[in-house]
């Protein structure tokens, strides 16, 4: 359409942030996400908000994914709390840094290195089958965790610095480097991406970036989406969740490349 995109009424915004937010709770929730993924593209691209305000907005909407999906994954056992716990404290240092560095990080940079991994751990879900069935709840032992801390505090930095919640990385660390079933390091992510995101968000909402009237109709729809996602997953099967997991990588790895790209080639070719 000639002259630009039609301007929405207030009350058509607000029911398409509520929609947005909804998607983006159920797919936090199925997947341990958090919702951030899909929530910062959308708010940048489709509502055309500058960077520095999507992010915290989508930071808060990942406190209220984790506080409605966690609630019912630790009623249904599903959560382990003990590991949450003790990544989850590397993670908020990780985030903290995150928040007070950010400003003298290269954001591009940030998101061609996150690309790259969200595209190596995409394919390797689709590509690499697993070799048996994955234990349940209660009959495994977390292994590696010098490696999981180290992981967290790097995704708690991520959290900060893109607004992902750091659940593309905390996933795949705990399912595939400490050895936890997939359902189970799902859950636990929700329940660990909340704290992540409230420690995330401090430091935006100190410099004033937060915006209530933005927030506010997203986190309706996080509410709903993230509730229904956590009482649909435990029918779900892993093999799906993994696809659904690994393409939701993809896509997050495609935006990140394209961010950065954006923001390193100038800089090549002058």
């Amino acid at each position: 359409m000639r002259g630009g995109p039609p301007i929405l009424s207030w009350e058509m915004t607000v029911l398409f942030l509520i929609a947005a937010g909804g998607v983006a709770g159920l797919a936090g929730a199925l997947l341990g996400v958090g919702g951030g993924v899909v929530l910062v593209p959308v708010l940048v691209l489709g509502f055309k908000l500058p960077v520095e305000e999507a992010v915290p907005a989508s930071l808060m909407c990942v406190v209220a994914s984790s506080c409605a999906a966690a609630a019912s994954y630790v009623d249904k056992r599903m959560s382990d709390i003990r590991l949450g716990l003790t990544l989850e404290l590397a993670t908020v240092m990780g985030a903290l840094i995150g928040g007070l560095v950010a400003v003298y990080i290269a954001p591009a940079m940030v998101a061609v290195v996150f690309g790259l991994f969200a595209l190596y751990v995409g394919l390797q879900l689709l590509l690499v089958r697993s070799p048996q069935e994955e234990p349940v709840q209660g009959t495994y032992t977390p292994v590696n965790y010098p490696l999981g801390v180290s992981g967290s505090f790097v995704a708690g930095g991520l959290s900060a610095l893109l607004g992902v919640g750091g659940g593309p990385l905390k996933v795949p660390l705990m399912s595939y480097g400490m050895r936890v079933p997939f359902k189970v390091a799902s859950a636990t992510s929700s329940l660990m991406i909340g704290v992540t995101g409230a420690a995330s968000v401090a430091s935006y909402a100190w410099r004033g970036h937060l915006k209530l009237a933005l927030v506010s109709p997203l986190i309706v729809g996080v509410l709903a989406g993230a509730h229904g996602g956590s009482r649909l997953m435990p029918y779900v099967s892993t093999s799906l969740l993994k696809k659904l997991f690994a393409g939701l990588l993809l896509v997050v790895a495609v935006q990140m490349l394209w961010k950065g790209g954006e923001g390193l080639w100038p800089s090549i070719w002058k």
